[in-house]
């Protein structure tokens, strides 16, 4: 996974006897100590700023430490490890060549590495105050919570650091979209596009995230599902230094990230199938408008037209409904799987009706119904498990890929 590991050891001991009062002050019961956890790419103008106020409001409340976990291309890593001789509480950096899965698979490597009961998760640029730490660990600890949430939209929060009305208006209409798709497991969570949290080590199985992008709460909300969630408001700061990663490129990666979780069971990756499919009748009918314009005769027309939604199809499935399941077979070969199943649901479709209408002395209108429900679950049926599911080898075994890093 990293290419390093750097780990800057601090005065715990010393921090103990400092905290002790003040962590009866704040009612945070042992073992009250943290892992913050902080994904980074290219935030080396922030590593000194953010360590600096870390220092300055965690470790006098609870004892902590902090784990990094580096995607950067610059010189970040090397700032945090001479950064972190100056902190008073242990400071780990984990630097991956391989950011796989974003700023969300860094937040699982860090909750892996993470050796405290409790965790939050925050960014590197201070746009998430650190003196709100203790509060999320002893609002977790008051009300037994497994997950706690610093939100921007309940009394006391705000969004003022998310500059320029462009990414308000995006951020409001992420949180209702996710709302709006999960209702039951963001139950009780105002802001679910937040990156500011913290979470119980016992409350999550980091083996079960697979994380897109950098919208991590709603992963761990989804899949892990929390016993108890509870919120504490929190301002969002400007920027300390640089600007933010996020653009229309993390957009399209939420929106896969939310149709991935969305289609994990076998009903909904079927339905989201057809209305994947459906929009498939638009290439199709320009094309054959194309090529009948042109003079070409309906039959081969719409033979050939049908393939222009057949690639239309399999490039919004590839990416969005089996993103994850691509790895298993060649691209060629899942590509030519899915055509030859696309075009025999066109020869299959035909006898089908001749069947429910000769045998079954159904209408004409009802048998065509019949035929398109029948092909399209035996089409779907066919492309999960011909071209998504992974190969058996001879003893039966799937085979899955080995992965380096």
């Amino acid at each position: 996974m990293s290419s390093f590991e750097s780990t800057v050891p601090g005065g715990l001991g010393e921090l103990g006897e400092l905290g002790e009062p003040a962590a009866r002050a704040v009612e945070v019961p042992e073992p009250g100590a943290v892992t913050i956890v902080v994904p980074t790419f290219n935030e080396s103008a922030n590593i000194r700023e953010l360590l600096h106020q870390i220092g300055e409001s965690v470790p006098v409340r609870l004892p902590c430490e902090v784990v990094f976990v580096d995607d950067s291309t610059d010189d970040t890593p090397e700032v945090i490890t001479e950064a972190a001789r100056d902190c008073p509480f242990p400071v780990t950096v984990l630097h991956r060549e391989v950011p796989e899965g974003g700023l969300g698979g860094a937040v699982v490597e860090g909750l892996k590495a993470a050796t405290s009961q409790w965790i939050v998760v925050m960014d590197g640029d201070c746009q998430h105050p650190p003196s709100l730490v203790p509060e999320l660990v002893a609002s977790g600890e008051r009300t037994n919570a497994g997950l706690v949430v610093a939100s921007r939209y309940i009394k006391g929060g705000s969004r003022e650091g998310l500059a320029g009305g462009y990414r308000i208006a995006v951020s409001r209409g992420a949180t209702w979209l996710a709302k709006s798709l999960f209702p039951r497991r963001l139950r009780g969570i105002s802001d679910p596009m937040s990156g500011f949290f913290a979470i119980r080590r016992s409350a999550v199985t980091a083996e079960v995230l697979r994380p897109l992008g950098y919208k991590i709460l709603l992963e761990l909300a989804v899949r892990s599902r929390p016993r108890q969630v509870t919120e504490v408001p929190f301002v969002f700061q400007d920027r300390f230094a640089g600007e933010s990663k996020s653009g229309a490129r993390e957009g399209f990666r939420f929106l896969r990230h939310l149709v991935g979780l969305r289609t994990a069971s076998p009903v909904a990756r079927m339905v989201v199938f057809g209305l994947l499919g459906a929009t498939g009748f638009v290439p199709n009918l320009l094309g054959l408008y194309a090529l009948t314009a042109a003079g070409v005769h309906y039959v081969p027309a719409e033979v050939l037209a049908n393939q222009l939604g057949v690639a239309w199809n399999f490039l919004l499935i590839e990416h969005l409904l089996f993103r994850e399941r691509r790895r298993h077979r060649k691209g060629w070969d899942r590509a030519g799987r899915f055509a030859l199943l696309a075009n025999a649901d066109l020869v299959l479709r035909i006898p089908l009706i001749a069947l429910f209408v000769d045998r079954f002395g159904m209408g004409a209108l009802s048998a065509t119904a019949l035929a398109l429900v029948t092909t399209f679950v035996l089409r779907f049926a066919g492309t999960e498990a011909l071209v998504y599911l992974p190969r058996r080898n001879r003893g039966g075994a799937s085979r899955t890929p080995r992965r380096t890093g």
